[in-house]
């Protein structure tokens, strides 16, 4: 073999590694469509609204993503935060669509100047992380538990899609993402069992609409203080070190500025906090996105497949007309199984185990006190538990921060 046919063969499977996995980055978060939607119907959003959310989800962070990566030459792949728009629809519509945008507006203002004043580190001593894990896991266990509730309506339906999720994690998980195949498959079995929705496809696409924000000191107090601590300490931290321990020198300090001024302006469109994602980082910044120089690659290609797909954005509101809501929901409760799986394992492995699990136990009760629900209570009890029971183990959790902060 020549020079040239060898040099040839190895910028193919470079350009391989990238192709496939940027499609598995698309598959898997095109999968994830389903937590907003399955939300849609509770926060009665009207189609435009729908249309703007999902752009905000998608679009927004491919635009402002594809400059910094190509900038940087960095896998940096920015996203609407999946943990924010777990929590936002775990609220089952008790705040208001333009009150969760105006508490999303907040937070974003709340990142920008956390990042101008370094205090990422006090963040996490002030409210320890693993606290937040347990509101997670709380807010998530409705999602998980809803699949199973559904089943008994739709068995067929719901039953395909899980046995395709399990199979799939089984034997297929390292080339396609079982929630994507369980998506794939539940909406061919409600297809074939005539189980679609009667609205139909609108005549023409839904365009975009702006929310108008409102500001409550109860959406604030809520929503805020959750969003800003999933942004910063759940995935953009995590997300710098995994890029750090791969030899990657991310520009810290413009992330945190992007992902705070990001939220602040897609707030407009509708609350879904901007951030790194950890799970998808370790994707497309690790070995199996091929040689280190070019894994950016991969982060390009994604981005550019979901601005081709912005179009599409203008019928998430049909989609959700048309697909049985039972679908929906259980498709949005496998796909934050991994979720459940890692916040339970945090919460139980320490260091800190009792303000977590009172955070837990407080977020999936029915807990309201002087207007507040049990999100804003879970953070209370959490840390004033591990604050009273557990200093010496929140010491270690100062001294991560501490570490994480650097």
């Amino acid at each position: 073999m020549t020079a040239g046919s060898e040099n040839r063969s190895s910028r193919f499977r470079e350009w391989s590694q990238s192709l496939g996995i940027g499609l598995a980055m698309v598959t898997l978060a095109t999968s994830l469509i389903a937590v907003p939607l399955s939300g849609t119907e509770q926060l009665n959003l009207a189609d435009g609204q729908v249309t703007a959310w999902i752009m905000t989800i998608y679009t927004f962070p491919c635009v402002l993503g594809i400059v910094l990566t190509l900038y940087f030459r960095q896998p940096l792949l920015l996203t609407g935060n999946i943990f924010v728009l777990i929590f936002i629809v775990s609220l089952q519509g008790r705040l208001p669509f333009g009150e969760l945008a105006g508490a999303s507006m907040v937070a974003g203002v709340a990142v920008v100047a956390i990042t101008a004043l370094g205090l990422a580190g006090h963040l996490a001593q002030l409210i320890p992380e693993p606290v937040v894990i347990g509101l997670l896991a709380g807010s998530t266990l409705p999602f998980v538990a809803g699949v199973f509730s559904v089943m008994g309506s739709e068995p067929a339906v719901i039953g395909v899609a899980f046995l395709a999720f399990v199979l799939g994690r089984k034997y297929l998980d390292s080339r396609v993402p079982p929630i994507f195949l369980a998506l794939v498959l539940g909406i061919a079995s409600a297809a074939i069992l005539g189980k679609f929705g009667t609205a139909g496809w609108a005549s023409e696409p839904s365009l975009p609409v702006l929310t108008p924000l409102v500001f409550t000191w109860n959406a604030i107090l809520t929503a805020t203080p959750v969003m800003v601590v999933l942004i910063v300490l759940q995935s953009n931290v995590p997300s710098l070190i995994f890029l750090r321990g791969e030899q990657y020198r991310p520009p810290a300090r413009v992330l945190g500025y992007v992902s705070g001024l990001g939220t602040m302006a897609s707030s407009f469109l509708g609350p879904a906090g901007l951030s790194l994602s950890l799970p998808a980082t370790a994707i497309v910044a690790g070995p199996d996105a091929g040689p280190h120089r070019y894994r950016h690659r991969a982060v390009v290609l994604a981005y550019a497949i979901f601005l081709a797909m912005t179009p599409l954005a203008a019928y998430a509101a049909d989609v959700a007309g048309v697909l049985p809501l039972e679908l929906l929901v259980a498709i949005a409760g496998l796909a934050v199984i991994g979720v459940l799986a890692m916040a339970l394992k945090r919460i139980s492995s320490g260091p800190l185990t009792f303000g977590p699990l009172v955070a837990f136990a407080v977020a999936v009760s029915d807990l309201s006190m002087l207007g507040l629900g049990p999100y804003f209570w879970s953070l209370v009890f959490g840390v004033g538990v591990s604050w009273t029971l557990e200093r010496e183990a929140i010491m270690e959790v100062r001294a991560q921060a501490r570490e994480l902060s650097t």
